[in-house]
């Protein structure tokens, strides 16, 4: 599983005071931490950027690239189209685009840019109607978006399609619902990619929790097809679950979902734990902050 680092976002108190404040310490510090942590991106998000955004992200992407080169790459992240531009326009190497939404008046204005500036984008599942009900709804989306992009050029191995993370304690199952759809995608598009907001699966649960959700819910992806995810680029167990370093635990994430009877008294409090967690994201038992415990 690649990874693109989460980390680098306006919403972090430091980070969003050195953008408002054009602080490179912060900023070129957090980009050589994910860089040293190994991360196959950076996501650089700026959120709306309505005031100044275009000056600010061409700030930010030189500012980072001055100091830690061309590798990783970044993925610009913000829903100002001109931001998004500038940033595109200074960037050395091949960009991701975070994100393209399934909405005629936002995708034909993106991907000429992607075009025009060689990007990589990320194909949101987000329509005109917000979330998509089901894994049909998100292959829907996903056709009309993926087929604008190939009739301006853009070869599937340049999209990477996100079908939308949901939080398991509200929207428990748009979470199954999504592992259908990544099971699908590859019919639909052979050759594209995938990635999610990985850690909005646990958003709303108790800190020390939320870890171990990422992480399951990780590794129920790949087993799908996920080629990517944005996640925490300090979670250093999610990191050797991705890099294939924690067969044991996709092990036992494995057999929950084939519906394998498990022995759980044959098990660590890790694993066993583990079992739990994949059981509350299939849906096997309702969500509660509680669940390890049960």
């Amino acid at each position: 599983m690649l990874l693109i680092g989460e980390n680098l976002n306006v919403i972090n108190r430091v980070i969003g005071k050195a953008f408002k404040e054009r602080d490179p310490g912060p900023i070129v510090e957090e980009a050589k931490r994910q860089k040293e942590k190994g991360m196959d991106w950076i996501d650089v998000n700026l959120g709306p950027a309505r005031k100044g955004g275009p000056e600010l992200m061409e700030w930010v992407v030189k500012t980072i690239q001055d100091e830690i080169g061309d590798t990783p790459p970044l993925c610009l992240d913000t829903s100002n189209i001109e931001a998004m531009e500038a940033g595109l326009a200074v960037h050395k190497g091949k960009a991701i685009m975070n994100s393209i939404m399934c909405r005629p008046e936002r995708y034909e204005k993106m991907i000429p840019l992607a075009v025009k500036y060689n990007a990589q984008f990320i194909a949101l599942m987000w329509g005109p109607e917000g979330l998509p009900r089901d894994e049909n709804e998100r292959a829907a989306l996903a056709v009309e978006l993926i087929y604008a992009a190939n009739e301006a050029g853009i070869q599937n191995e340049d999209i990477f399609v996100d079908g939308v993370v949901t939080p398991v304690n509200i929207q428990q199952p748009q979470l199954m619902s999504l592992l259908a759809f990544q099971e699908m995608l590859q019919d639909i598009a052979p050759g594209v990619k995938s990635t999610c907001g990985l850690s909005n699966c646990s958003n709303g649960a108790p800190d020390h929790l939320r870890p171990i959700l990422n992480q399951t819910y990780m590794v129920m992806l790949e087993r799908k097809g996920m080629y990517s995810c944005i996640a925490d680029a300090y979670d250093d167990k999610l990191h050797a679950i991705a890099r294939g370093q924690r067969p044991d635990i996709v092990e036992v994430i494995h057999k929950v979902m084939d519906g394998e009877e498990i022995d759980m008294d044959s098990l660590s409090k890790e694993l066993q734990d583990y079992v739990k967690t994949a059981r509350v994201l299939l849906g096997h038992t309702l969500y509660s902050d509680s669940w390890l415990e049960l």
